[in-house]
């Protein structure tokens, strides 16, 4: 089991940037792929962005493409989301989410919350007008 805890949400003007890091424990993120999604208020939690076990793939949702990039660091069992280009909309909870992958499937990313069986708590993203 992996144990995965996200950090760098605050407050920033539209047009900002910020990084967001989940960093993990317990078994080697090596194993995963990795997700990143986000909760407004009032509202289901959505995809953002996903990438495989191995880093190769990635994917995004069309509301942030251009702007955000998800990348990975194994060495340092760390997932980060670079955010920029920041808008209000973007505002929300956002999440850190792992699902243990065989090297068979090394290449797959995954886009929806019920594919992942491990999340963070959350880190607050607000982005003022």
């Amino acid at each position: 089991q992996v144990q995965l805890v996200e950090s760098g949400g605050g407050l920033v003007q539209a047009g900002g940037s910020l990084r967001l890091s989940c960093a993990t424990s317990g078994r080697t993120i090596s194993y995963y792929a990795m997700g990143w999604f986000r909760q407004a208020p009032g509202k289901e939690r959505v995809y953002v962005a996903a990438i495989s076990r191995n880093g190769g793939n990635t994917d995004y949702a069309d509301s942030v493409k251009g702007r955000f990039t998800i990348s990975r660091d194994n060495a340092k069992n760390t997932v980060y989301l670079q955010m920029n280009s920041l808008k209000p909309e973007d505002t929300a909870v956002y999440y850190c989410a792992a699902r243990e992958v065989d090297y068979l499937r090394a290449n797959n990313y995954y886009t929806s919350t019920f594919q992942y069986g491990n999340w963070g708590q959350g880190t607050q993203v607000t982005v003022s007008s």
